[in-house]
């Protein structure tokens, strides 16, 4: 605490920010950790594992003849009225609720879907061109008032997706199948250290690089190398890099965001997208009165509060064993200066509901019921605007889950890999998609003290 104390007023006084973050030589190539250069000195540590297919002419017959998939016809309407609502209309097929256990599920065509936005207060209907005539009231009463005609709405802006995805298990066994996995802010790509050899024990390629001013990568000490805009500029250049056919995104809080910009900017080679506790689906905007406004040297000196306050709120439990994962390696080693710039460079105007709405990609959502970063009504939310989404909660997981809880994340993300939608109810009457649908709870047993 002294010594964080000490090098706050030394910052002050110098202008140097401290705990600087610079690329280091991995000592063991073979855990895969490659550098790579997205812009001229700018350096990201990205972690690579990649299976030994030689030879493997089972993998090869996997790929061609096992991967057909699912054709499934993404069309809705989404439509912006000039009094802020939103209306979302599903025309063609939606996924039926039970891939919510994540095992084959079921297409229904021509399900409508409408959505409106928070801050929309609803208005009563158009009265009924042939009404039923209403009981005679009891002598005494008064009749009600009748309802207001609603005002025909002009819409501001319409958007029609009209589109044919193809949806297929995807196997540790199919070489034109890679898995991303992005953190969010403060993080490191060791956060996803559990997931990373589950699925390549399994397999699959994995890719998992460090953000700018974060773990291994280079810290430029600019405030604009930090904005959304540049550090999703360096995570497409690390996609268009390592990119299979068929690749699957999966991003955490912050990383959220990323993942769904590179969904929105390549539809035909993402697959699937999994969000862990990335909130709701509203542009981003940065907080002007957030504690992370202040100068770095007073960051830096607050800085042992500032961790400690994220291990109570990010980890469910605040044991020893959670305080040695916020520990480990470079899992959350930041500088207050990055730390600063991150926070500050959150403006993304264009990553609003309509945004989100386009996406045709199926998008399961994992929510940990204790996070108190990102209240579950914001997952919510997200569930309803997304086309083909499913969300999951896991009753004892908090902002970090898959670290808190890895054996439960890990099955889940891999059974929704392996999902392929089931068109066998295609010809069966409409189904109504409401969000109440949309949320399951995994109940995990808490181990028994000995």
């Amino acid at each position: 605490m002294l010594t964080s104390i000490t090098d706050g007023i030394l910052c002050c006084l110098t202008g140097k920010t401290t705990s600087l973050v610079l690329p280091v030589e991995s000592s063991e190539p073979s855990d895969g950790f490659e550098f790579v250069e997205v812009k001229p000195g700018r350096v990201l540590r990205v972690r690579h594992i990649k299976p030994d297919r030689h030879n493997n002419d089972a993998s090869v017959r996997d790929s061609i003849n096992d991967d057909i998939g699912t054709s499934v016809h993404c069309k809705r309407k989404i439509t912006v009225y000039r009094n802020g609502q939103l209306v979302i209309e599903n025309l063609g097929d939606v996924l039926h609720s039970e891939i919510l256990q994540c095992q084959d599920g079921d297409v229904e065509p021509c399900s409508t879907v409408e959505v409106e936005l928070a801050d929309y207060k609803e208005m009563p209907s158009s009265p009924d061109p042939n009404p039923v005539p209403p009981d005679p009231l009891p002598s005494g009463e008064q009749k009600p008032a009748p309802p207001p005609r609603r005002r025909r709405r002009k819409p501001k802006r319409t958007v029609l997706i009209d589109s044919t995805r193809v949806i297929s298990s995807c196997k540790g066994t199919h070489s034109d199948v890679a898995l991303f996995f992005v953190h969010g802010v403060g993080g490191s790509l060791d956060i996803w250290s559990s997931q990373l050899e589950f699925f390549s024990r399994l397999g699959y390629e994995v890719i998992a690089p460090d953000l700018a001013g974060h773990g291994a990568s280079t810290a430029p000490q600019i405030a604009a190398a930090y904005t959304f805009y540049a550090l999703a500029e360096d995570l497409r250049a690390i996609f268009k890099r390592y990119a299979r056919k068929r690749n699957i995104l999966i991003g955490h809080s912050y990383g959220v965001s990323f993942c769904t910009f590179l969904a929105h900017e390549y539809p035909d080679l993402v697959h699937k997208v999994v969000m862990i506790n990335g909130g709701g689906p509203t542009a981003l905007e940065p907080s002007l009165c957030s504690i992370f406004q202040l100068p770095s040297c007073v960051l830096h000196c607050l800085s042992p509060c500032l961790a400690w306050s994220f291990l109570k709120a990010g980890f469910a439990r605040q044991g020893a064993k959670e305080k040695q994962l916020l520990k480990q390696g470079n899992a959350f080693n930041v500088s207050p200066f990055v730390l600063r710039a991150m926070m500050s460079g959150q403006y993304w105007p264009e990553g609003d509901e309509v945004y989100h709405a386009e996406l045709t990609v199926p998008i399961l959502l994992v929510h940990g019921m204790c996070d108190k970063f990102v209240p579950m009504e914001e997952d919510q939310r997200m569930a309803e605007i997304l086309l083909f989404a499913f969300l999951k909660v896991i009753e004892e997981g908090s902002h970090m889950v898959m670290m808190e809880c890895p054996d439960t994340v890990n099955t889940l993300l891999h059974e929704f890999f392996l999902w392929e939608p089931d068109m066998s109810r295609k010809g069966e009457a409409n189904h109504t998609v409401s969000v109440c649908d949309t949320i399951n709870t995994l109940k995990i047993k808490k181990p028994v003290d000995k």
